[in-house]
């Protein structure tokens, strides 16, 4: 992941943020602010290591290394 693609995505992510300081109690503030950059942490991680699969399920062409063999 290049230093642009990083900004962009926490760019998008500003306005959510900028969009706290409406929030009348901290406790309120504090799950928001919590869930954003999780959202945003899941999302650079995934980024940074490769693209996600559609199909989680779908089978690999790697043979397990644990197991009986057939």
């Amino acid at each position: 992941m290049s230093k642009e693609e990083f900004l962009a995505l926490a760019a998008q992510r500003y306005d959510s943020i900028e969009s706290l300081q409406k929030e009348t109690d901290f406790f309120s503030y504090e799950e928001q602010f919590e869930k954003i950059w999780i959202e945003l942490g899941q999302v650079v991680l995934e980024k940074s290591i490769s693209e996600v699969p559609q199909n989680h399920q779908k089978k690999t062409k790697f043979k397990a290394v644990s197991g009986k063999s057939r």
